[in-house]
């Protein structure tokens, strides 16, 4: 019998072998200035041997003065065009599709590199539970970061990778601008729905002015805000009802598939949702970011103490979603959008079980799933699949120890349980950097 997760999606311009992608994720694996190596092309190279019909890449910067982090590979400037060529042939030698995903962070910084002093946003106001600082975009500004995501865009063609997606979800500067939450401006950026939107709408118009209507686009949205989840105090922000109209505004501009997250920052209680929050790891990862923000070393003292530690771990697990539902919790937004639209829809969530997968397709929740934290921990689970199998015999426990570990330390499943041994374990975290050479 046919099994639909493995039936090839179509979307207008191109086509994926099977219905799981991996999400973006990356850790700090590149150069400082935003020059890639090879350490990132053997991450991607994992899952595209491990079968997944689509990898989109991590936050990929189309302006230094727009990533989170130094050690991410950018798409500024065309002297990145040969790196990531070569990231993209590596993967399509299994088969798989790259897609890169266009980034900008605004506002949101986990720690900031030496080039400038202050992220640009919607706003001038600083994120509530960090505190990092921002400068309000002028209309010059605005400008020229549209025409940095679209020559973003012709790099990534240029380089022979299958398409580009715009990461419009998690807090991100598009995020930024989409969310009542945020957006404070007064002017023809802020307000109304219609012209928050007008930032990600001039950025798609952009990007099919630059590299034509045959190039595959596809944007990445919090379908809903939940921007209160954590701090009662903020507004909530925008809800599915407002993001079905900006998606389908998006469809008109030319956009080609929606990929439905949750969350107005990164990390946000629901994204990713996990079943624990460990706060020891936190404590000691967090002192990269203690200068970060207004806030940031008074949280860094939070997580020290085992008292205020616990009250936090308490609290963010409440805001989140029930250890039990995390499989699958966005399927209700992505059914919502996918019911307006008329290009497929992709939803994101903690997907390893092949039943669920089935029965989100099969029900009309979503043409395809992507993954990230699951992946981490199995990078072939898609083989497990096509095995037969429901799950991997040793599942991703959501306990979220990958991504606490990562602003730090290398990327990897840190899961300890999951492995023989420990030695295991960090085999699997330091393969990534073997082989060693790129040129």
């Amino acid at each position: 019998m046919s099994d639909v997760i493995f039936e090839p999606l179509q979307f207008r311009n191109l086509k994926v072998k099977n219905r799981v992608f991996r999400s973006n994720i990356s850790g700090r694996f590149d150069n400082y200035d935003g020059s890639g190596n090879q350490a990132r092309i053997n991450w991607e190279v994992k899952f595209a041997k491990g079968g997944v019909g689509g990898i989109i890449s991590s936050f990929v910067p189309v302006q230094i003065r727009g990533r989170i982090m130094p050690n991410y590979a950018t798409i500024d400037t065309d002297e990145r065009i040969p790196f990531w060529r070569a990231v993209g042939k590596a993967v399509h030698e299994h088969d798989c599709r790259y897609i890169l995903q266009l980034s900008h962070g605004g506002r949101q910084r986990d720690v900031p590199g030496i080039e400038y002093a202050l992220g640009l946003s919607s706003t001038d106001k600083p994120d509530p539970l960090h505190g990092f600082e921002c400068q309000r975009m002028t209309l010059a500004d605005i400008k020229e970061t549209v025409t940095a995501f679209a020559e973003g865009a012709r790099r990534a063609r240029e380089a022979g990778l299958d398409g580009v997606e715009l990461h419009g979800a998690n807090g991100y500067l598009i995020t930024q601008f989409l969310s009542s939450a945020i957006n404070d401006r007064k002017d023809e950026y802020g307000g109304s729905l219609e012209h928050r939107a007008r930032f990600v709408i001039e950025i798609v118009k952009a990007i099919r002015a630059r590299v034509g209507r045959d190039f595959h686009l596809q944007m990445k949205i919090s379908a809903t805000d939940h921007n209160n989840a954590l701090l009662r105090f903020e507004r909530p922000g925008n809800t599915v009802t407002d993001s079905i109209r900006v998606c389908q505004w998006l469809v008109e501009a030319g956009v080609d598939a929606i990929h439905v997250s949750t969350g107005s920052s990164f990390p946000h209680p629901k994204n990713p949702a996990g079943s624990d929050l460990p706060m020891d790891v936190l404590a000691q990862t967090y002192e990269v970011l203690a200068s970060s923000g207004d806030n940031t070393f008074r949280n860094l003292q939070l997580f020290r103490n085992p008292l205020t530690a616990r009250l936090f771990h308490d609290q963010w697990l409440h805001a989140g979603v029930p250890a039990d539902r995390i499989e699958g919790a966005n399927l209700p937004d992505a059914r919502a959008i996918k019911q307006a639209v008329s290009v497929p829809v992709i939803c994101t969530g903690g997907f390893q079980s092949a039943s669920v997968i089935r029965a989100a397709i099969n029900g009309g929740d979503c043409d395809a799933v992507s993954a990230a934290r699951p992946l981490v921990a199995n990078n072939d689970l898609v083989k497990h699949f096509a095995a037969g199998r429901d799950r991997a015999p040793k599942p991703c426990t959501y306990c979220n120890k990958c991504l606490v570990h990562v602003v730090e330390h290398p990327l990897g499943c840190y899961e300890e349980s999951r492995f023989n041994s420990r030695d295991e374990m960090m085999a699997q975290i330091m393969s990534v950097f073997h082989p060693t050479a790129w040129t």
